[in-house]
């Protein structure tokens, strides 16, 4: 079945600023205000981020938080 989701697409995403600069300089201002540690630890919020995602089958949202779950995960101890 084909899908309109294609993997090598979310490696564009930050090509989205070419359109209006000003207005991305803004959005990353709020996403990165969003993102950041306070009462729950950036991990946390990119495990709720992945659920909600899932909620709303983004497949750019699943895979983009996923993948930012995985880069915060705590270092296994040995």
């Amino acid at each position: 079945m084909e899908t309109y989701y294609h993997p090598k697409d979310l490696a564009k995403f930050g090509d989205m600023s070419k359109g209006n600069p000003q207005l991305w300089d803004k959005f990353m201002a709020y996403y990165s205000a969003v993102f950041a540690e306070g009462a729950l630890t950036e991990r946390e919020k990119a495990l709720i981020a992945v659920a909600v995602a899932h909620a709303v089958q983004c497949p750019y949202c699943i895979d983009a938080y996923t993948q930012a779950c995985w880069k915060r995960a705590p270092t296994p101890r040995r």
